[in-house]
């Protein structure tokens, strides 16, 4: 098939882009526009049905042109840090709500087969029962999942107007290589490993329901494969949850380090906009394509930290820097 896939230079997305390119798809993958040509996390992929385009969601008639002759858009092209959102959510509203409404609007033109737009657990905020399934209020406690559940409601409307082949994916805590210092797990991995005693951190009271990214990109393609997904939000989750700081005693004892956990004040959020509980109910997406996750957190970890471990990687990340 013919895919495009936005926010391809970044981490779940680069990994989609692989695993869709295994399969043999002929793939469009959008990296953000920069002047230095840099392609993200695309820089390492060599396959002859890879196509990278460079440019930004943010303009319709871009949209409009990248999106001719392709059947199955994966939409994950997004401002995604929570810290940043409290700085500059209007960056949020362009790129995530705009920039879902231009990536539908060319689908539609253009006769898409199939719309994959990506949501995010943080829409949900803090649980008011577990487990999490799709009927749970959306509560927008930060600019960012106020942007999330906007581009949701853009990407319905145009499921409920126009007809338009939508379906809202909505991933729980994804971790693995490639993720962003700004995330928990990654943050903890790289200053083990760079010798730290002594680790910088936020909140370890609130729960997660982490999902290794190999087992996410196969829920976006069995989602993409199934026409009763139309129409509908589905959880990507694993049904587990674990706290902060049982997360990062697990690390730390894979890593075989005894570093002690310090609480840096400006890793933390405002009070009403920490999202203190997230386990998912993946019985959905079960239900519709008999998706399982592959991978325990064990399992997943261990995959992760060896990826980190590998100097050339390691030498990517600032661990001593706090990234919003």
């Amino acid at each position: 098939m013919n895919i495009l896939v936005t926010g391809a230079d970044g981490f779940i997305g680069s990994h989609l882009t692989e695993m869709l390119l295994k399969e043999g798809h002929q793939v469009k993958a959008l990296s953000y526009y920069n002047s230095f040509n840099y392609w993200g996390w695309l820089e390492h992929l060599n396959y002859p049905n890879l196509e990278v385009l460079s440019g930004d969601v943010r303009d319709p008639h871009f949209c409009k042109h990248i999106t001719q002759g392709v059947d199955v858009i994966y939409h994950l092209a997004a401002l995604i840090a929570i810290p940043y959102s409290y700085v500059a959510p209007d960056s949020y509203i362009d790129t995530n709500v705009k920039g879902t409404l231009n990536i539908c609007q060319a689908a539609k033109e253009n006769g898409v087969k199939r719309v994959l737009v990506t949501s995010t657990s943080e829409v949900y905020g803090t649980a008011q029962y577990v487990p999490i399934d799709e009927y749970h209020p959306k509560q927008p406690q930060s600019p960012y999942s106020a942007s999330k559940i906007g581009a949701d409601a853009i990407a319905m409307s145009f499921y409920n107007a126009f007809e338009l082949p939508v379906t809202i994916v909505r991933p729980f805590n994804t971790y693995g290589p490639r993720q962003s210092a700004r995330a928990i797990i990654p943050t903890i991995i790289t200053q083990i490993a760079n010798g730290a005693h002594e680790i910088k951190i936020g909140d370890l009271t609130p729960t997660r329901d982490f999902n290794y990214v190999k087992d996410t990109c196969r829920g976006f393609i069995a989602l993409s494969q199934c026409d009763t997904a139309i129409g509908e939000e589905v959880n990507i989750c694993s049904n587990y949850e674990i706290s902060m700081r049982d997360t990062l005693a697990l690390i730390a004892k894979l890593m075989h380090s005894d570093v002690k956990f310090v609480e840096d004040i400006q890793r933390l959020r405002p009070q009403k906009s920490e999202v203190f509980r997230l386990w998912g109910d993946n019985a959905k997406i079960k239900s519709l394509t008999g998706f399982e996750p592959h991978y325990s957190i064990e399992q997943g970890l261990q995959e992760t930290i060896e990826w980190f471990l590998n100097k050339d990687n390691l030498a990517k990340y600032k661990s001593t820097i706090y990234n919003v």
